[in-house]
C-alpha cells in the first residue's frame, strides 16, 4: 500500500513518527502551514516557520524516504490577529518557491470579517500564482462555515476545480462534492473523523476527488490514521485500486495541479546547511 498523506503537521513530529509512517507506506507528505499553539507576534516568525518548511523538513523527511512538499499561507486564526496579517505582503515571494504545491491552510476559524479579507486575498493570491488552494472548514459550525466559504470561492479568480476544502464530515460532503472542489478528510483518534465514518461516506459518495489525511498535529493525533483508513477500506470490501486511487493518486493528482510535484527523494544529502537528524557519535 502507497500513501501520500495530503496534510500532516510534521513540524510537529518526531523522527520515530517519520519511521513508522514509511513502515506504514507513507512515501509523500504535504505539510500546511498552520497555527502553532502559541500566537505569534509578528510577521517575522512566519517567515522563519516558511523556511524551516522549504529546508529543514523536506531535509528531514528525506532521510526516512519520505517526498515532503508545503503548502504556505496566513492561517484562518491568526488572521484576526493585526500583527501578524502584513505576513500577505510577504507570500508572494515565497508562493514562487519550487517546493510550494498550494496556497494553505487558508479559509474559517470563527468566521469574521478579518477572515472574509484573508480568504479572498489568498484565494487571489493562489490564482495569481497558478496555485491550488487548501481550505480550512471551520472546527465549529460547519455547515456554516462551508457555505461561506464556497460563496468565497465563487466569487474569486480560482476555479472550484483547483481547491480543496478539508476538515469535511457527514452534514458538508454532498455540498462540497457538488461545489466541484477536491474533498478533504481528516481522521482523528477522539475529533473530526474516524476510519468507520468515513469508509460509510466513501460507499456512499465513491473515490473520485476524495483525499484522506490525519492532519496530525501537536494535539492528539496519529500519523499512521492514512494506513488505518487504507485498512477498514479493505476490510470493508473496497479493492485495491480503489485505496491506492484514495491514498495515493487523488492527491497526486491535486497537487500536481501545482506543476511543482516531486516525489523522488533519492540522493539525499547527509545534512542541511551543516545540521544532521543525528545527535552525538554513531
Amino acid at each position: 500500500m502507497r500513501i501520500f498523506d495530503p496534510h500532516i503537521h510534521m513540524t510537529s513530529r518526531t523522527t520515530d513518527d517519520y519511521e513508522a509512517m514509511y513502515a506504514a507506506g507513507v512515501r509523500a507528505v504535504v505539510e500546511p502551514s498552520f497555527w502553532l499553539g502559541q500566537p505569534r507576534t509578528s510577521p517575522v516568525t512566519f517567515l522563519d516557520y516558511f523556511d524551516s518548511l522549504l529546508g529543514w523538513e523536506p531535509f528531514r523527511a528525506a532521510q526516512y524516504g519520505i517526498a515532503h512538499h508545503c503548502t504556505l499561507a496566513l492561517n484562518p486564526k491568526e488572521a484576526n490577529d493585526p500583527r501578524c496579517v502584513p505576513v500577505l505582503d510577504e507570500l508572494p515571494r515565497y508562493l514562487v518557491k519550487d517546493h510550494v504545491v498550494a496556497v494553505g491552510e487558508i479559509g474559517y476559524d470563527s468566521m469574521t470579517p478579518a477572515e472574509d479579507t484573508a480568504l479572498a486575498t489568498q484565494l487571489q493570491l493562489a490564482a495569481d500564482h497558478e496555485l491550488p488552494a487548501l481550505v480550512h472548514t471551520p472546527h465549529r459550525d460547519k455547515l456554516a462555515g462551508l457555505r461561506r466559504t464556497l460563496d468565497v470561492v465563487r466569487e474569486s479568480s480560482l476555479a472550484a476545480d483547483r481547491v480543496l476544502v478539508d476538515h469535511l464530515n457527514e452534514t458538508t460532503v454532498k455540498e462540497a462534492k457538488d461545489s466541484g472542489c477536491w474533498l478533504g478528510f481528516s481522521v482523528y483518534p477522539d475529533t473530526k473523523m474516524d476510519e468507520d465514518r468515513m469508509v460509510a461516506i466513501l460507499k456512499e459518495y465513491g473515490p473520485d476527488k476524495v483525499l484522506v489525511n490525519s492532519a496530525a498535529d501537536w494535539g492528539r493525533s496519529d500519523p499512521l490514521k492514512t494506513r488505518r483508513v487504507g485498512d477498514a477500506m479493505l476490510a470493508s470490501g473496497f479493492g485495491d485500486d480503489d485505496v491506492d486511487r484514495v491514498l495515493w493518486r487523488n492527491p497526486v493528482a491535486f497537487y500536481g495541479l501545482s506543476g511543482r510535484l516531486d516525489l523522488d527523494v533519492a540522493g539525499t544529502a547527509a545534512t542541511h546547511e551543516g545540521n544532521s537528524v543525528l545527535r552525538g557519535g554513531e
